[in-house]
């Protein structure tokens, strides 16, 4: 695989946002439900971020829930002008943590609502529609019905632009029927490579692919090539990965999440790093593996 020339920037919609972000998911409490742990340490982790150049902080109402929304705003209201936050709506949290589907038009107008209230918005840059047909991964099933209440929210003026995450080929080609999509939220890394021939269909169509779990998620990437790599290019695993993505196609933007500073920091780090080819083409390998 060859890789293009590596632009730092990418657009969603009008926003220009630069492409190594952060995403707030992990600084509510375990499981992402409840508080955090050490609550200053979760404000430095996001005035740190925005200090070191993010500008695209992903979250949901439904971390927490209501927590990190709530934090955001804590550490970073009044928002700089450049910032661009993306939340996601489709699902509630239950009293028991669990995460379940809501995608009534009711339910849907209320989480963009509480979505403003908590950030302190009068409008939502990038609204995804999270797909819960399958609370374990992609399925098939038609979106229209909860897209269409979302785009109806966006004509309303609560919403700048759409995107959709946990989504099929298929379901996103049905979105683009309803509404503008700016952006598409999918689990993608090294080693899960399900969407390659998507990631660039969607690069044709200047479309955003944003991969949640880039590192592997609640299971971090273990590969023995991955860490010969790092060790070769006095890097760690971790920023390796985070390369890899930033150099397999121009549109893809990362949202790696941490709880550290000094995690955040390491990951920020990758996006000065350039892979030679040779390393590229034994990264590509790992899937395979």
């Amino acid at each position: 695989m060859t890789f293009p020339e590596q632009s730092h920037t990418y657009s969603l919609g009008e926003l220009k946002v630069n492409r190594l972000g952060y995403g707030a998911m992990q600084l509510a409490g375990p499981g992402v439900f409840g508080p955090p742990k050490d609550h200053q340490a979760a404000i430095a982790v996001l005035r740190h971020a925005v200090a070191s150049g993010v500008n695209h902080i992903d979250t949901s109402d439904f971390y927490g829930p209501h927590i990190t929304n709530q934090l955001i705003h804590e550490a970073l209201f009044p928002y700089q002008d450049d910032l661009v936050i993306v939340t996601k709506i489709g699902a509630v949290r239950g009293n028991d943590a669990s995460w379940n589907p809501a995608i009534s038009r009711e339910a849907l107008t209320q989480a963009v609502h509480d979505n403003l209230r908590n950030l302190g918005l009068d409008v939502l840059d990038v609204v995804n529609f999270r797909c819960m047909i399958s609370p374990h991964g992609l399925a098939e099933g038609s979106i229209e019905a909860p897209l269409t209440t979302l785009a109806e929210l966006q004509q309303q003026g609560l919403v700048r632009h759409i995107g959709l995450s946990n989504v099929t080929p298929t379901q996103i080609a049905e979105g683009r029927r309803i509404c503008n999509i700016v952006c598409v939220q999918n689990h993608y890394n090294l080693a899960h490579r399900d969407d390659d021939v998507l990631i660039d269909d969607l690069a044709q169509a200047n479309i955003a692919y944003v991969p949640y779990f880039p590192l592997g998620g609640f299971s971090p990437l273990q590969s023995a090539t991955l860490s010969e790599v790092a060790a070769s290019l006095n890097a760690t695993p971790m920023q390796v990965a985070l390369a890899w993505l930033l150099q397999r196609s121009p549109n893809i933007l990362l949202i790696p999440g941490t709880s550290s500073t000094a995690h955040l920091q390491e990951n920020l780090a990758a996006d000065q790093l350039v892979l030679p080819g040779e390393a590229i083409r034994e990264l590509d390998n790992i899937a395979g593996e």
